[in-house]
């Protein structure tokens, strides 16, 4: 419906009705707001390049780890001519290198004798000395002998030498070892080794210190800076607070999350060329249940943040405002990759540090199906709790200048 006008030479003209329009243009403020926030943060050039940074540190060190479980040490091994026991030591040496692939070539040198040897050893032509010595064998180099090859070695001298006396004594090494096979069995149902399960823990734990670190300062300065520009004064005209909060909110989270998602994609692939490929099938799982949690929890603690920027008056109230969340998320970083037993079955429960704890657990194997759903129900309660609190002192605190502000002025101060 239109209204008119009467301009001052007497004529009409029509002009709209903007109420609907308007009422819309209100209702959808908060999509506004938080595609402002998608787009000034993807471009700009301080969160690119430490974006593209950390992906190639990422892809560097899964490299790195390819590159290590691919290079093979050679080791040259002087025995004594004629010494058929530890020529065949060190042949059974080199098949226990290659059943084992523990990526070590050994190579034989004989020598005439123990000056010979010495020699060889000094001018470089061989890198270690095995000989038979006055009780059992010993292994000889100039320095200290390489840890891997001293274990190959050991092998390949034990199997000789074993089946040397089983037949002085008229049997064999089989029937001496018949019934001493052993096998390994995990009653825990898991199938991830400690050392795997730490690295996940920590790699968690770091997308968790990253992308509320990086995304939650971004939202607490860009409150404070709109704050202390007076820009939010005249942004209120226009946008509701509530819908200022939430487009914040929700354009901070799709960031992070983004980014996490990011990392966690390039770390997959980065791991199928190291030799912890077999894992991925679990590995991706427990990625799953982290992204769920993240994307839950983040909500909370980007209003927390929000709310962190909002009691500020100026960027260098930042620090005083925002360390209460520096330090809770700081505490989860390192409480959750180091925790074990029966602490990090509470952490799994725990809002905030269950987005970290939780995607462990389903990882080794030690939560039941249903504690997953239960924790991140825990987490959606505390995140809508959260987000109730910090809309009322967000809108308290954002109009208020003169000074930096506590949470009890905050909630209290007319919204």
């Amino acid at each position: 419906m239109s209204t008119l006008t009467t301009s001052t030479t007497g004529s009409t003209a029509p002009t709209p009705d903007a109420g609907p329009s308007r009422e819309n243009a209100t209702r959808n403020a908060w999509l506004i707001v938080m595609n402002r926030e998608i787009v000034v943060r993807a471009l700009n050039k301080t969160f690119l390049v430490g974006l593209l940074v950390s992906i190639v540190l990422i892809a560097a060190l899964a490299g790195f780890f390819a590159w290590q479980d691919s290079r093979t040490e050679s080791f040259d091994v002087a025995v004594p001519a004629g010494d058929t026991t530890a020529a065949a030591a060190v042949g059974s040496a080199v098949a226990v290198a290659e059943e084992q692939d523990a990526g070590v070539r050994i190579g034989t040198v004989e020598v005439a004798d123990d000056d010979a040897a010495r020699a060889a050893l000094a001018d470089g032509d061989a890198d270690a000395w095995l000989h038979e010595g006055d009780d059992g064998w010993v292994l000889a180099a100039r320095g200290e002998p390489d840890g891997a090859l001293t274990q190959l070695l050991a092998a390949g001298v034990e199997k000789e030498v074993l089946e040397r006396n089983a037949a002085a004594a008229g049997t064999s090494v089989t029937e001496l070892s018949a019934g001493s096979g052993l096998t390994t069995e995990r009653l825990d149902g898991s199938a991830i080794d400690s050392g795997t399960l730490f690295f996940a823990s920590f790699a968690l734990a770091l997308l968790f210190f990253l992308g509320a670190i990086g995304s939650g300062q971004m939202i607490a300065g860009s409150v404070v800076e709109e704050k202390q520009s007076r820009l939010v004064e005249i942004m209120a005209t226009a946008v509701p607070l509530r819908h200022l909060l939430v487009g914040k909110i929700l354009g901070s989270s799709v960031i992070a999350l983004g980014q996490n998602v990011i990392f966690a994609g390039v770390g997959l692939v980065a791991l199928s060329f190291t030799p912890m490929a077999g894992m991925l099938p679990a590995l991706s799982t427990s990625l799953v249940w982290f992204v769920l949690f993240f994307a839950v929890g983040f909500l909370g603690l980007a209003a927390l943040f929000a709310v962190s920027g909002a009691l500020a008056s100026r960027t260098e109230d930042l620090q005083h405002t925002t360390t209460p969340m520096m330090m809770a998320v700081m505490g989860t970083y390192f409480l959750t990759f180091s925790a074990s037993g029966t602490f990090e079955t509470v952490l799994s429960y725990v809002p905030i540090t269950n987005v970290v704890s939780m995607p462990v657990r389903v990882l080794s194997g030690e939560a039941v199906w249903w504690e997953p759903l239960v924790s991140l129900l825990v987490l959606a309660a505390f995140t809508w709790v959260a987000l109730l609190v910090c809309e009322r002192a967000y809108r308290g605190a954002l109009m208020q200048t003169g000074g930096r502000l506590s949470w009890r002025q905050a909630l209290r101060a007319e919204a």
